[in-house]
């Protein structure tokens, strides 16, 4: 089971556009160091999307390497159905503990199918699957309570931010799997989960996806902390001068929830290079921004 802070590092290419696998160990190292509860690798922040197979083992290896045990090493799968399955195997292969289901590639599918999608990538290892609810892969309560009773299945993260499903979905879940004592967790995948944390902990979401840690471990863990104790001063001054600017920023451009936290981690000390198309990188502009906000958000921790 997991808790606590979940990082998600990104994938650094050097300037020609090849993977940087000396820089990925650095930059999983660096973040284990700072005490999240998972690593989870080649996942959306990642670039899975720009991975080939053989790209894919290798930065899965190196993560689960610089992890060393310290922490779970979750890897992400999806994509066409053939690839996801082979993707499955090869995480499994390389040592990850665990597996985040994103979409299926392109098509809109019926819930249905994304059950049978995310029973067949289950299928090919015993590593505990969560399921991403996201993008084209969007479940209703009674979807989500199926796909949790597939026996990998460990745990249901939500990226689309219908708190009105989501209140359904998790007693749905939870009244599915209550007669066999199965353990399952719930997850906020939305981008800069932080700004919308506090809604999804109401609904008893209390697992998070954290881009911040990415770049930032201490403004994303003194958050966390604040959430955990109740200091609601905190967490609004963290909102208000970090999170929120965050969100802005993010949204100016389609595909900046890489970008940005890409341009973070350079500007945190690990060189993390470009993002491969047809992801497009901040302006010199926009990351004298990202510093500005970073500063702002620690202002707030003295």
């Amino acid at each position: 089971m997991l808790q606590g802070v979940l990082f998600f590092p990104v994938t650094p290419f050097t300037a020609t556009g090849d993977l940087d696998l000396g820089a990925l160990h650095q930059h999983v190292k660096a973040g284990v160091d700072a005490g999240p509860g998972g690593v989870f690798v080649a996942c959306g922040t990642g670039e899975f999307h720009a991975l080939d197979h053989e790209e894919y083992a290798a930065v899965v290896r190196t993560a689960v390497e610089a992890a060393a045990g310290g922490v779970p090493v979750y890897a992400g799968v999806g994509g066409a159905l053939g690839l996801a399955r082979r993707f499955a195997r090869t995480a499994a292969e390389a040592g990850a503990d665990g597996l985040l289901l994103m979409p299926p590639y392109l098509v809109e599918s019926p819930a249905e199918g994304l059950v049978a999608y995310a029973r067949a990538v289950g299928r090919e290892t015993e590593l505990p699957l969560i399921v991403y609810n996201r993008a084209n892969a969007r479940f209703d309560e009674r979807s989500a309570a199926e796909v949790a009773r597939l026996p990998t299945v460990a745990g249901f993260k939500d990226g689309i931010g219908d708190l009105d499903l989501v209140a359904r979905i998790v007693p749905a879940v939870r009244e599915a799997l209550s007669a066999s004592g199965k353990s399952f967790q719930f997850f906020n995948g939305m981008p800069t989960a932080e700004a919308s944390q506090p809604a999804y902990r109401a609904l008893g979401v209390e697992l998070y996806s954290s881009a911040a840690f990415a770049f930032a471990p201490d403004l994303s863990l003194a958050f966390h902390r604040a959430v955990e104790e109740g200091d609601r001063a905190t967490v609004d001054a963290l909102q208000r001068t970090f999170f929120h600017p965050l969100v802005r920023l993010r949204r100016r451009v389609p595909g900046y929830a890489v970008s940005l936290v890409k341009a973070g981690v350079t500007l945190a000390g690990v060189e993390a290079g470009p993002v491969r198309p047809p992801l497009t990188p901040l302006t010199e502009q926009e990351t004298g921004e990202l510093a500005d906000i970073i500063a702002a958000g620690r202002g707030v921790l003295g």
